[in-house]
């Protein structure tokens, strides 16, 4: 397994995930047929971040400028809960999640920067064979976040969810929570209501809305893994799920200085994780 390739990777840009495992049942059979055959016989969590690295650095490095992934790329990561749980599917939909994000970029303000990149003409025949790739029409199971986690990612988790820390020659590799989708659901709608009561113009609750929009869209089953990344090795012990309950609790009591302390170590947490996404 490549530890020190994957050891690299904390000089890149910190990337975080959030994944939605699911069952088998979730999937069509050609749905399921395809992800087996991208599930590596002896692959591990970690052997799967250390092969996405791979992958990055290869596309980033090709000879012809060409951002987006081939279906080669797509991995499958799988998770069980325990001895007798089912074994549980989240791909990375690599493919797919680059079509989406450069649909976005072409038809956004940064189109004329992504023209200096690729013309338009080469845009469209990479996205043409990008979006040749299969099961594409899969609802997207990971959300990725640089340089810093989303405050509403921290409401679907409390400090006593199931947590696995992977550490390697002393340095933490990343950490991941894992919690029943329903119950991280429930988070979420419970937050929701008090958010839509209290502080509807609050930007965390459109981002709480719209993240209870998409994990409503997957069926009871599944596990909700927030993955930390690499930026983990700068923040763990994190007490940031702690923070953003406290936060939030202390806005629906009344308690703004509560608050507002609460926001404070977030901010002194992550502030200067943001900031070096600007640092030369």
């Amino acid at each position: 397994m490549p530890d020190g390739l994957y050891l690299g990777g904390v000089q890149l840009p910190f990337v975080s995930s959030l994944r939605v495992y699911l069952p088998r049942e979730a999937y069509t059979e050609a749905e399921f047929a395809y992800l087996q055959s991208r599930v590596g016989p002896e692959q591990n969590a970690v052997s799967v971040d250390a092969t996405e690295l791979a992958d990055s650095l290869s596309r980033v490095s090709r000879a012809r400028p060409n951002p987006l992934p081939t279906t080669s790329g797509d991995r499958v990561r799988t998770l069980t809960l325990g001895e007798g749980e089912p074994l549980l599917y989240a791909p990375n939909q690599v493919v797919a999640r680059s079509v989406a994000g450069t649909a976005e970029l072409l038809a956004g303000n940064l189109e004329q920067l992504a023209t200096l990149v690729l013309p338009q003409e080469e845009w469209a025949l990479d996205l043409a064979r990008a979006t040749a790739a299969p099961q594409l029409e899969m609802a997207l199971q990971t959300r990725s976040s640089t340089w810093g986690i989303p405050f509403s990612w921290f409401i679907l988790v409390y400090a006593n969810d199931r947590m696995e820390v992977v550490e390697s020659n002393g340095r933490i590799l990343t950490v991941r929570i894992q919690v029943p989708l329903s119950i991280a659901v429930g988070r979420a709608e419970r937050m929701l209501l008090m958010l839509a009561e209290m502080a509807p113009d609050l930007d965390l609750f459109s981002e709480l809305e719209d993240l209870g929009r998409w994990l409503g869209g997957f069926a009871d089953g599944g596990v909700v893994e927030l993955d930390y990344g690499p930026v983990a090795n700068r923040v763990h012990p994190d007490d940031s799920p702690a923070d953003v309950h406290m936060g939030l609790q202390c806005l629906a009591e009344g308690d703004f200085t509560g608050a507002a302390a609460a926001y404070r170590r977030l901010a002194n947490r992550w502030m200067p994780i943001r900031q070096l996404a600007r640092a030369s």
